[in-house]
Order: structure tokens, then sequence, then C-alpha cells
């Protein structure tokens, strides 16, 4: 469980519906198979003991005591597996039966938790049997020990204190306040699910909508074990749909009617904790039900190392679902646009200036603009676009950035700087021969004052073009390009805004158009700051700085998930294995964390910006940090 992940597993084991012996004999296999490959918290489906179909045999004193017995044999047979069962029986308890779940380790019961709903539908009415649970119901016996009874219990590891979870049970998880959400409020990282649902047409994506949701509404990690093979099928079919859900995420599952009967994978806690720590109002809620639980503490030993198994993106400003993708690209152009409008409706301006390098992120600004135009009704003569060749321009560059602007129908004009550069060099006695910091600043400071001044001149407005990425490593000159009137991309990193190049060059409206932006997408990334040699591109800033898709991978899991240095070098590790090596990524990383606290003073004056994604540096909005914080403990 190093680094906050943990092991669970829901596991459908085939029935033998009124056989608790033969039932039990099967959970004991598996369980000793998951506890074979880590796995600390394991789920089984509703009255998994018994079989959920046995209908008024849950009345007959020979099924309830044929739980209990197989219950006392699974203790026995599993005493020395370390991790937690939560297995489904039905249990009498002060001469009313309830449909429990019962939590075991270590061979004893830790709690039973009853279920609160009882369906009541034309496939079950389990009220004709069961009664609902409620709250607080003292102790209930079971063979020479005593456990907790009741619906609100926390289960909490002695060793790893957030390995905290709670119970609910099937139609729990339909009712319009499910318990489960005052479990979370009450300090439940994880909620199991022990549940029966019946299957029928288009029914099996509603309920994945319902789990999936539900972790996202209680920023937890949700195991929903379904009963499966072996249930009596007289009026209705259970399909084995076990799902492992965390944050709104699907992590795990097996669809209905397959053939795989585990759902496995690790929950992040460590991910979920500090999301929480940023979800105020879930704190307020939780400081009025906590009093009202009961909690359990559970030893099932010294935390121990966790495969991952579970997929972590290379790319996780980006889904890996092509359909999802598109989604999100729209989405973020639609925001890119609207809050331009917006910005240009407001001042009563006709007039847009950007500097067009011919690069990723000045495209991508220019096309925003040009869609902000068109929302607007305005003439795309009034969008400006400023080339301004010196001393590292390339030919491709400067072809790409010409032909961009004359395809989009917007005012093109090409401003060779290196006169008044050189001219700046000699005011302050620079070399030109001394390819430093000077002499790379100060042409993108010259650049951004021809900017500024072409604007005062149209009475525009400049549009910036850095992006998220190097806004984190400070990967741009102060009062250079890292200043404008609005930058449409400043929430936006590097990996994210190639494919929303790739959207625009998808959506293109003609060959010529397509075929720039293609060109655009395929030349490296580089600030041209440095003479080309041969006219090629010499300046690659991937190999200055190191990639961006690590970069952006560092952010994403430091700002997101809250990660600590040790943990996203074990995830960069998980995600891009055979393309970085350790070194590598433990290199870049400190390139990372140096830049990323040494230029937080150029992030705590950057220009307005609209929030697009889940991170972003604004100081007024999102991320307030000294400039002369130390770094000591975030460095590899």
């Amino acid at each position: 469980m190093r680094d906050g992940f943990v092991k669970v597993a829901a596991v459908t084991p085939r029935v033998t519906v009124g056989d608790p012996e033969a039932n039990v004999k099967q959970m004991v296999e598996r369980a000793e198979e998951m506890a074979a490959v880590g796995v600390r918290l394991l789920v089984f489906p509703e009255l998994s003991i018994t079989g959920y179909t046995c209908g008024d045999l849950f009345l007959t004193d020979t099924l309830l005591n044929g739980a209990r017995e197989a219950l006392y044999e699974y203790l026995y047979q599993t005493a020395e597996l370390d991790l937690v069962t939560i297995l489904g029986m039905p249990l009498e308890h002060h001469r009313r039966i309830y449909n429990t779940a019962v939590a075991v380790s270590g061979g004893r019961v830790l709690g039973v938790v009853p279920k609160s709903y009882l369906p009541n539908h034309k496939e079950f009415c389990e009220s004709r049997q069961f009664v609902p649970g409620e709250p607080d119901m003292g102790e209930v016996l079971l063979g020479d020990d005593s456990a907790p009874f009741g619906t609100r219990l926390l289960f909490q590891d002695t060793w790893i204190p957030e390995f905290t979870f709670s119970i609910e049970i099937c139609e729990d998880l339909w009712m319009l306040l499910p318990p489960s959400s005052e479990h979370a409020a009450s300090g439940a990282l994880i909620i199991a699910n022990l549940s029966a649902s019946s299957e029928l047409v288009d029914k099996s994506e509603y309920r994945r909508d319902l789990v999936v949701g539900q972790s996202g509404r209680c920023i937890c990690g949700y195991i929903y074990a379904d009963a499966g093979e072996g249930e009596s099928t007289s009026d209705t079919v259970f399909a084995g749909h076990n799902m492992i859900a965390e944050n709104g995420h699907m992590l795990a599952e097996n669809k209905p009617f397959s053939a795989e009967d585990v759902a496995i994978t690790e929950i992040d806690l460590g991910r979920l904790r500090s999301m929480r720590r940023q979800m105020t109002t879930l704190s307020l809620h939780a400081a009025r039900e906590r009093e009202n639980y009961r909690r359990i503490v559970f030893d099932i030993g010294a935390p121990k190392e966790t495969i991952l198994t579970r997929e972590v993106p290379r790319m996780p400003f980006v889904p890996t679902n092509p359909d999802k993708r598109r989604e999100v690209v729209q989405e973020a152009t639609m925001i890119q646009v609207t809050s331009l409008s917006k910005r240009l409706e407001h001042i009563r301006c006709h007039d847009a200036v950007i500097g067009l390098s011919g690069g990723l992120d000045s495209t991508l600004a220019l096309l925003v603009t040009v869609a902000a135009f068109d929302r607007l009704g305005l003439d795309r003569k009034g969008i400006h676009a400023i080339t301004m060749p010196c001393f590292g321009t390339s030919d491709r560059t400067h072809d790409n950035a010409m032909k961009l602007a004359t395809e989009l129908g917007c005012d093109f004009r090409e401003i060779d700087i290196r006169a008044s550069v050189k001219q700046h060099f000699a005011d302050i006695g620079q070399s030109e021969d001394v390819h430093d910091v000077v002499f790379e600043n100060a042409q993108a400071r010259e650049r951004t004052q021809v900017l500024m001044d072409i604007a005062n001149q149209v009475n525009g407005l400049v549009i910036g073009t850095g992006d998220l990425s190097e806004l984190a490593l400070g990967w741009c000159t102060y009062n250079g390009d890292h200043m404008s009137m609005y930058g449409v991309n400043a929430s936006i990193p590097k990996t994210l805004i190639r494919f929303l190049v790739q959207y625009y060059a998808d959506e293109a409206p003609n060959d010529e158009l397509k075929q720039v932006l293609k060109s655009i997408l395929e030349t490296p990334v580089s600030p041209e700051l440095l003479p080309p040699e041969d006219g090629e591109i010499s300046q690659r800033t991937e190999d200055i700085i190191g990639p961006y898709e690590l970069h952006d991978f560092f952010l994403y899991h430091m700002m997101r998930t809250g990660a600590s240095t040790e943990k996203l070098l074990r995830l960069a590790g998980h995600a891009f294995k055979g393309e970085y090596d350790e070194d590598s990524i433990k290199k870049w990383l400190d390139v990372f964390m140096k830049r990323f606290f040494s230029q937080q003073y150029k992030r705590s004056c950057v220009p307005d910006g609209p929030k697009v994604g889940t991170v972003s540096l604004s100081p007024r909005s999102d991320w307030r940090m000294p400039s002369d914080v130390s770094d000591v403990l975030w460095r590899v």
C-alpha cells in the first residue's frame, strides 16, 4: 500500500442457491487467490453465502443456521490471510431477519451492516423476508464473539489510516439519498456495495452511471460486487456486473455476461485524500455526521508493496478514448472562443494583434481568435497577424506563418526585427556573437514591444500565445512573450494544444489550410532564438528542458492528485515504462521541480485568460504560492 495505493477486488463466485457450505468453499478458494496477488479488500455479492434468490427460505431456521455455520467456516479457513473480506448473508437479530454485509478479517467479524432500503417491486419484494437496518443496533452475537451491528460503521486500518471504508447494499445506491453519501462525508474513502442487481435491457448502462457518478460525488473509491451465475433464473437473470470506480472514473469492470468474474485494481487513496482537502464543503458536512458513526479498527499487517496494474495515462490532460477526446477538444475550443468573444465585446474591440511564429501555440491562438471574430460577426481583417523574423527564424516556420494567416483571411504583416535588436545590443553593449540569455530574451522583448505598439495603433487587443506548460516551467521571457492583454492558451498544456490544433486541421474547410496545419503539427517545438543550422531549427525546446509529455504528467499529478515526488517517480515509471528509463525520469522531474518553484514570480503577474481544464496556475483563482518558497521537500 505504498504511496496510498490499496489493491481491491470485486469477485462473483458461482453460487449454489440454498447451499451455504458449497458457496463458502468457493469463496475461500477465491479469497486465497486474491490474497496471493496482494488484494487487501475483497468484496463478494449480496447474500453470497446463501445465494440471493432463496425467497421465503430466508425465513427458515435451516437456512439461517446454515448461513451462520458457513460464516464460521469461512472465518476459520481465512484467518491467516492478510485481507478484509466483505460477504453477504441473512442474519437474525432481535427476532428479525436482516439482509447484511459482514466484514471479516483475521478470523473474526469486524462488524455487520444491514441493508437500509429494501426493494418492493415486481421482481423482488425483500420486505417480505427482511426488515431495514437502523444506524446503531448495538451488538450481534456470532459464535463466541459479538460485533457492532448497524448502518453507520466506519472500518479503518491501523497501519494506513486513510484505508477507511464503509458499506452499503444494492438498493441503497439507487435511493434519493444513498447511505454512501453520509459514509463518505464521515471519512470513508472507499465504499463497498454488495449487490444482486437483476439484468434487464439497458439496465447495465444506468447501473454503471450510478456507480461512476457516486464515486465522483463522494470523491471515493467505489467497489460494486454483483451476483451472477448460479442464481435462480425462475423469473430473473443476474450477470455479474462487477465494477470498481474512483472519483468519477471507471478503473475496472466486468461486462455483464462476460466470462470474467473478477474486477481487480488499485484505488489511489492518496489522490482521493488530496482532492478531499480541496473540497471544503465536504469537510463541513463531515463535522455534523462523523459523531454518529462507530469506528472499527482492523489490522491486516504492515503495508506491503502494491504492484500497480491500473492504467496510468501518459497524457492525463488528453482522454484516451477517441470519442471522449473529441468531446474534450470541442469543449476546450468553445471555452476559449467564448471567453475571448466576451472580452472583445466588453471592451468594444474590433481588432486583435497576434505574434505569429509558425509554431503550435500561436497557431492555436490565431485559430481561436478567428473563431471568436466569426462568432461576433467581425471582419477577419481586424485580426493583425504579425510575424517578426530575427536571428533564429527558419524558412519553414516563416512560410507556415504566412500561409496560415493568408488562408484564414487575416491581415498579415512581416516586420523584420534584426536591425532594432542589433541597435539594442549596441545601446547596452551586448556582442552579437555571444549567444547567451540576453541574446535570446532581447528578441522576445522586442517582439512584445512591437505587438503592444501596433495594438495601440489599431486600438486592438494583444492576444497571448503562451501555454500552461510554459507557465509551469517558467519557459517564457519575463515581460516578453510572458505578457499580453488576454492569454487564450493560459490553462492549456502543450500535450492538449497539439490535439486542439489537430482538431482544427481535421475540420479545415480546404486542403490548403489542412496542409499548413499539418506542417505546423510536424514542426519541432522551439523558441527559435538561436541561429538555424543549414536552414533548419537548431534550438529544440524538449532537448533543453525535457519532454513536455513528462512535464505535463508531473504537473497534473502534483497539482490535481497531490502526488509526492516519490509517487510522481513511481507513477511516471509505470506510465512511461519502455519509453524513459528511471534515470531520465528522475532527471526531468528534478528539472521540473527546480523550475516550477524558481519561476513562480512570472506566474504572479500573468494576464487574464480562461480556465479550460482542471489545472490552472492563475494567481487570481487557482494557485497561490510565494515566489521565494523553498523547493527542498520537492526535489528528487
